[in-house]
């Protein structure tokens, strides 16, 4: 019997979309100016990309203040619990129609990798994008703050782009995995409707 459960709050898929049409923006445009490719051409490259990190600098404050204020953090607090069974299932059990080792609740929403992966997000990815992004953008200003401007930005940039490569491989991995409910598109409902469909 399949039971609906009302998981996914209004302010949940606003910043869930709004974030990923951020991210993907700030990937288009961060690549081109790499020089990876040309779509916009690099000063406009330069200001979307910049006008996106604010955006979402701004999402972020938002979300961070919701999220501690209705207790929603809860929802990513890392759990080793029945992690090897969720590997187990996504290594062998999905290709065997094996039973899903994770109930959704509206109190865990998120399975123990879900939460490993978005724990990795917010400690290591983000703070490495917020961090080398703000002394790119700021560049003129290290001098001020006892930088030596000639000495470091290559490594700024470069562990920019490495944060930019994780991030790209977190959206990929999330993409399939977003996949691999009942149906195809049963996560994708879920996020736009905000009712999740449980066995």
């Amino acid at each position: 019997m399949t039971e609906r459960i009302y998981v996914f709050k209004a302010f949940e898929r606003f910043w869930h979309w709004s974030q990923a049409f951020l991210i993907i923006g700030l990937l288009a445009t961060g690549f081109e100016v790499h020089g990876s490719y040309r779509l916009f051409g690099f000063e406009r490259a330069v200001n979307l990309h910049t006008n996106l990190a604010w955006c979402l600098v701004g999402l972020w404050v938002i979300a961070i203040f919701w999220h501690f204020t209705t207790g929603e953090w809860r929802q990513y607090i890392p759990t080793l619990k029945k992690v090897d069974a969720m590997i187990k299932y996504y290594v062998v059990g999905i290709f065997t129609n094996a039973p899903h080792p994770f109930k959704v609740t509206r109190l865990k929403k998120h399975n123990p990798l879900q939460r490993l992966a978005y724990l990795g997000v917010m400690v290591f990815i983000g703070p490495l994008i917020w961090v080398t992004g703000w002394l790119y953008l700021f560049y003129d200003k290290w001098s001020d703050w006892g930088l030596d401007p000639y000495l470091s930005l290559q490594w700024v940039a470069f562990f920019h782009l490495m944060a930019a490569f994780m991030m790209l491989l977190f959206l990929i991995a999330h993409l399939y995995l977003v996949t691999t409910g009942h149906t195809p598109t049963a996560h994708i409902k879920a996020m736009i409707t905000g009712w999740e469909e449980s066995d």
